[in-house]
């Protein structure tokens, strides 16, 4: 009787673990995404005399793709994934060394490739690929990592991170370091030892900012984040951004102004605002409530991530998965501090709700990673 039940429970359990409702999360953020780039730049485009739906189109078929991507990934075993890491990695590190002979340079950087309808940045594939090689790397070690293995580890880090620097991008050069440290700490690296690194990396970002080793944009943004209250017309010009930032989530209120409503994203105040600032155009369109559901779905995404990675069944996916979580929950962090004065500008994108080809393929490859793990928590 009891190998009859064993036998009737295992037909009636799920084959596959796929975590639908992480799935649905990053379903309707795209979608959000693209409602919201449409409210940003309709008005503008119309002024200009352009198509209105230029911007809405692109984004809708990014999206399409990306949740094509997602899902054909999810069917992947994260596993089998070991075999094209090094090889992915390789490519990742002759990608960002190719943008400096074959990239186009905007806003002071030289971080992407143009192919005519879109643009990709390497850089943040970079991200993702770093992850996964990090991932599969621990998985080779199940004993635990000797010192040897960190020091790897931290090579397969650097190499990228430098290269990343030059181009010049310290919003994903940030991300590449959180993400590889809290991987690290997964792993079984000691505390003592990540401390360590922890003093070390301080001491090098303070010799970067006292040395003057960083462009001059880059130090204005940090001296800027920091005298925001400050009334003299040099400054006032540098924080400019920001101050439009703020007042365009302050002027939404509770209820917010309605989509395709609202003076500073209809008058186009905002800078950027359908890219690194598209939570402007959320808080003035949407209001207070409607940010802060926003605000909840990505929280409740990051929570999923999260929830997978304690759940999964081997050190690869643990790692992968908190390496996901980090480059997705820092993402959000900075993103939207960034736009409320909390946090210094730095040029990373919204997940799922900025406009952009990569960032959104980029996610959604991520997702349908963490998706994989989720699929195979019991096989």
């Amino acid at each position: 009787m009891t190998d009859t039940l064993s036998a009737i429970s295992a037909r009636l359990k799920p084959k596959e673990g796929l975590d639908y409702s992480l799935a649905a999360g990053m379903i309707l953020l795209g979608v959000v995404g693209v409602t919201m780039v449409y409210s940003a730049t309709r008005q503008p485009l119309i002024n200009a005399g352009f198509n209105p739906h230029y911007y809405l189109e692109r984004q809708a078929l990014f999206v399409v793709i990306g949740v094509a991507v997602m899902y054909a990934i999810s069917l992947l075993d994260y596993r089998r994934l070991e075999i094209v890491a090094t090889p992915l990695y390789v490519l990742s590190l002759l990608s960002l060394v190719g943008v400096f002979f074959l990239g186009q340079s905007a806003l002071g950087a030289q971080r992407w490739y143009n192919f005519g309808l879109f643009q990709v940045q390497p850089s943040e594939f970079t991200v993702l690929i770093i992850v996964l090689a990090v991932a599969t790397y621990c998985q080779r070690r199940p004993d635990g990592l000797a010192m040897y293995d960190v020091m790897r580890i931290l090579t397969m880090g650097a190499v990228p991170l430098v290269l990343i620097v030059v181009q010049p991008d310290v919003g994903t050069a940030t991300i590449v370091v959180l993400v590889v440290a809290a991987m690290m700490v997964v792993a079984g690296v000691p505390p003592r030892f990540m401390t360590f690194l922890a003093i070390v990396g301080s001491a090098a970002v303070a010799l970067a900012v006292y040395g003057k080793l960083l462009h001059k944009y880059q130090l204005d943004r940090i001296i800027s984040f920091l005298h925001q209250n400050s009334t003299s017309p040099a400054m006032q010009q540098l924080i400019y951004e920001v101050n439009n930032a703020k007042s365009a989530i302050g002027a939404g209120g509770l209820h917010g102004a309605g989509l395709f409503h609202g003076l500073q994203t209809v008058l186009g105040y905002v800078p950027e605002q359908r890219t690194d600032f598209i939570f402007t155009a959320i808080g003035e369109q949407l209001g207070f409530i409607g940010s802060a559901a926003i605000v909840t779905l990505l929280g409740f995404v990051a929570f999923r991530m999260f929830w997978i990675a304690k759940n999964a069944k081997d050190s690869m996916g643990k790692v992968l998965c908190l390496g996901i979580f980090i480059f997705f929950a820092f993402s959000c962090f900075e993103n939207i501090g960034m736009t409320m004065g909390i946090m210094p500008v730095v040029g990373i994108p919204l997940p799922f709700l900025s406009y952009g080809g990569s960032a959104v393929l980029v996610f959604y490859t991520a997702g349908g990673l963490v998706l994989s793990v989720s699929r195979r928590r019991s096989s």
